[in-house]
């Protein structure tokens, strides 16, 4: 039970700026007033925030201190998945606002969406599909490589990146991981071994990210870890934009130290927005297959965050 900051006993204002599925609405309406909003741009919910008790986001709607504060009235900020990188969490804070998250709804389709990128990315199943669709007939020129006897490095243990373990040791992979708060033991009961950053990213002839975007996160991978890389491995990301130092990755792909990348985030998203940004050369590069942040983007995963976060906001809320 989440205690103080509550409207026990009062109907609250709830806004809902982003896509909820319409389960997770009936719960949120069923103890508070709820707006959904989806034309607000920035600037329109910077007008609007001041008269809600509470406000549920997914990766869309940046959550600034400036909004926060002008929040008079809000007691929770609900974010509808798993990362909260999107909300100013010390200005929410100084402030006394509750940040909640919906840590578990879309662990499955992150996981399953990493490994799809890695199965599609080895065997240039994007490009190869493009070119029947252009007539051709081009066996030869899309050859690929096989996952079995290969190593995976899984760089973030946590929920998602066991859930990917799990799926590449089925596949015949063998997977080492890099998690700073992950003991050699818990990896080894699993099958894994946990090892240095370093030495993880020396080890994987598949890379595949699964970390929050923190300060301490931002741009890991940069060129002097890109390089400790095997020469033609390849590189998932299906976590966060930024993780990733993109000048170097754009570089690794030209020069060959990368074989590969299949990226699902970006530093700037969306990417037809920022038109002359690294994040669309990458997403333009021959070597990447790129999807537009559809790691969450299941029926069933859109379900089950709905309910997480829209039982979390009104356990918040002393509803």
């Amino acid at each position: 039970m989440v205690e103080g900051n509550g409207v026990s006993g009062a109907r609250g204002l709830v806004l809902v700026p982003e896509k909820l599925s319409p389960e997770g609405l009936a719960i949120l309406q069923a103890a508070h007033e709820v707006v959904v909003d989806l034309t607000l741009d920035a600037a329109g919910l910077l007008r609007e925030i001041g008269k809600y008790d509470a406000l549920i986001v997914r990766s869309g709607t940046k959550v600034t201190r400036e909004v926060l504060e002008a929040g008079a009235k809000l007691k929770v900020v609900g974010r509808a998945g798993v990362g909260v990188d999107n909300i100013d969490l010390p200005a929410a804070s100084e402030r006394g606002i509750m940040v909640v998250n919906a840590p578990t709804g879309n662990c499955l389709a992150a996981a399953e969406h990493a490994v799809a990128l890695m199965c599609a990315m080895s065997r240039h199943i994007p490009a190869a599909d493009a070119s029947m669709k252009r007539g051709e007939w081009a066996r030869s020129k899309y050859v690929g490589v096989s996952l079995a006897h290969k190593t995976l490095s899984v760089i973030g243990f946590g929920r998602i990146g066991r859930e990917v373990a799990k799926r590449a040791k089925g596949l015949g992979m063998t997977v080492v991981a890099y998690d700073p708060f992950v003991s050699k033991e818990a990896g080894a009961a699993v099958g894994v071994e946990v090892m240095g950053l370093e030495d993880a990213l020396a080890a994987g002839d598949f890379v595949t990210l699964h970390l929050p975007l923190l300060d301490s996160t931002k741009n890991l991978l940069d060129a002097g870890k890109l390089a400790h890389m095997k020469r033609g491995a390849r590189i998932v990301n299906a976590a966060r934009g930024g993780i990733i130092d993109e000048d170097a990755l754009l570089e690794a792909l030209t020069n060959g130290q990368l074989a590969g990348a299949a990226l699902d985030c970006f530093s700037n998203e969306p990417t037809n927005k920022h038109p002359d940004s690294v994040s669309m050369r990458l997403a333009a590069h021959p070597a990447v297959i790129a999807t537009p942040h559809l790691g969450a983007s299941t029926e069933e995963a859109q379900y089950d965050v709905a309910i997480e976060i829209s039982e979390a906001v009104v356990v918040t809320l002393g509803g």
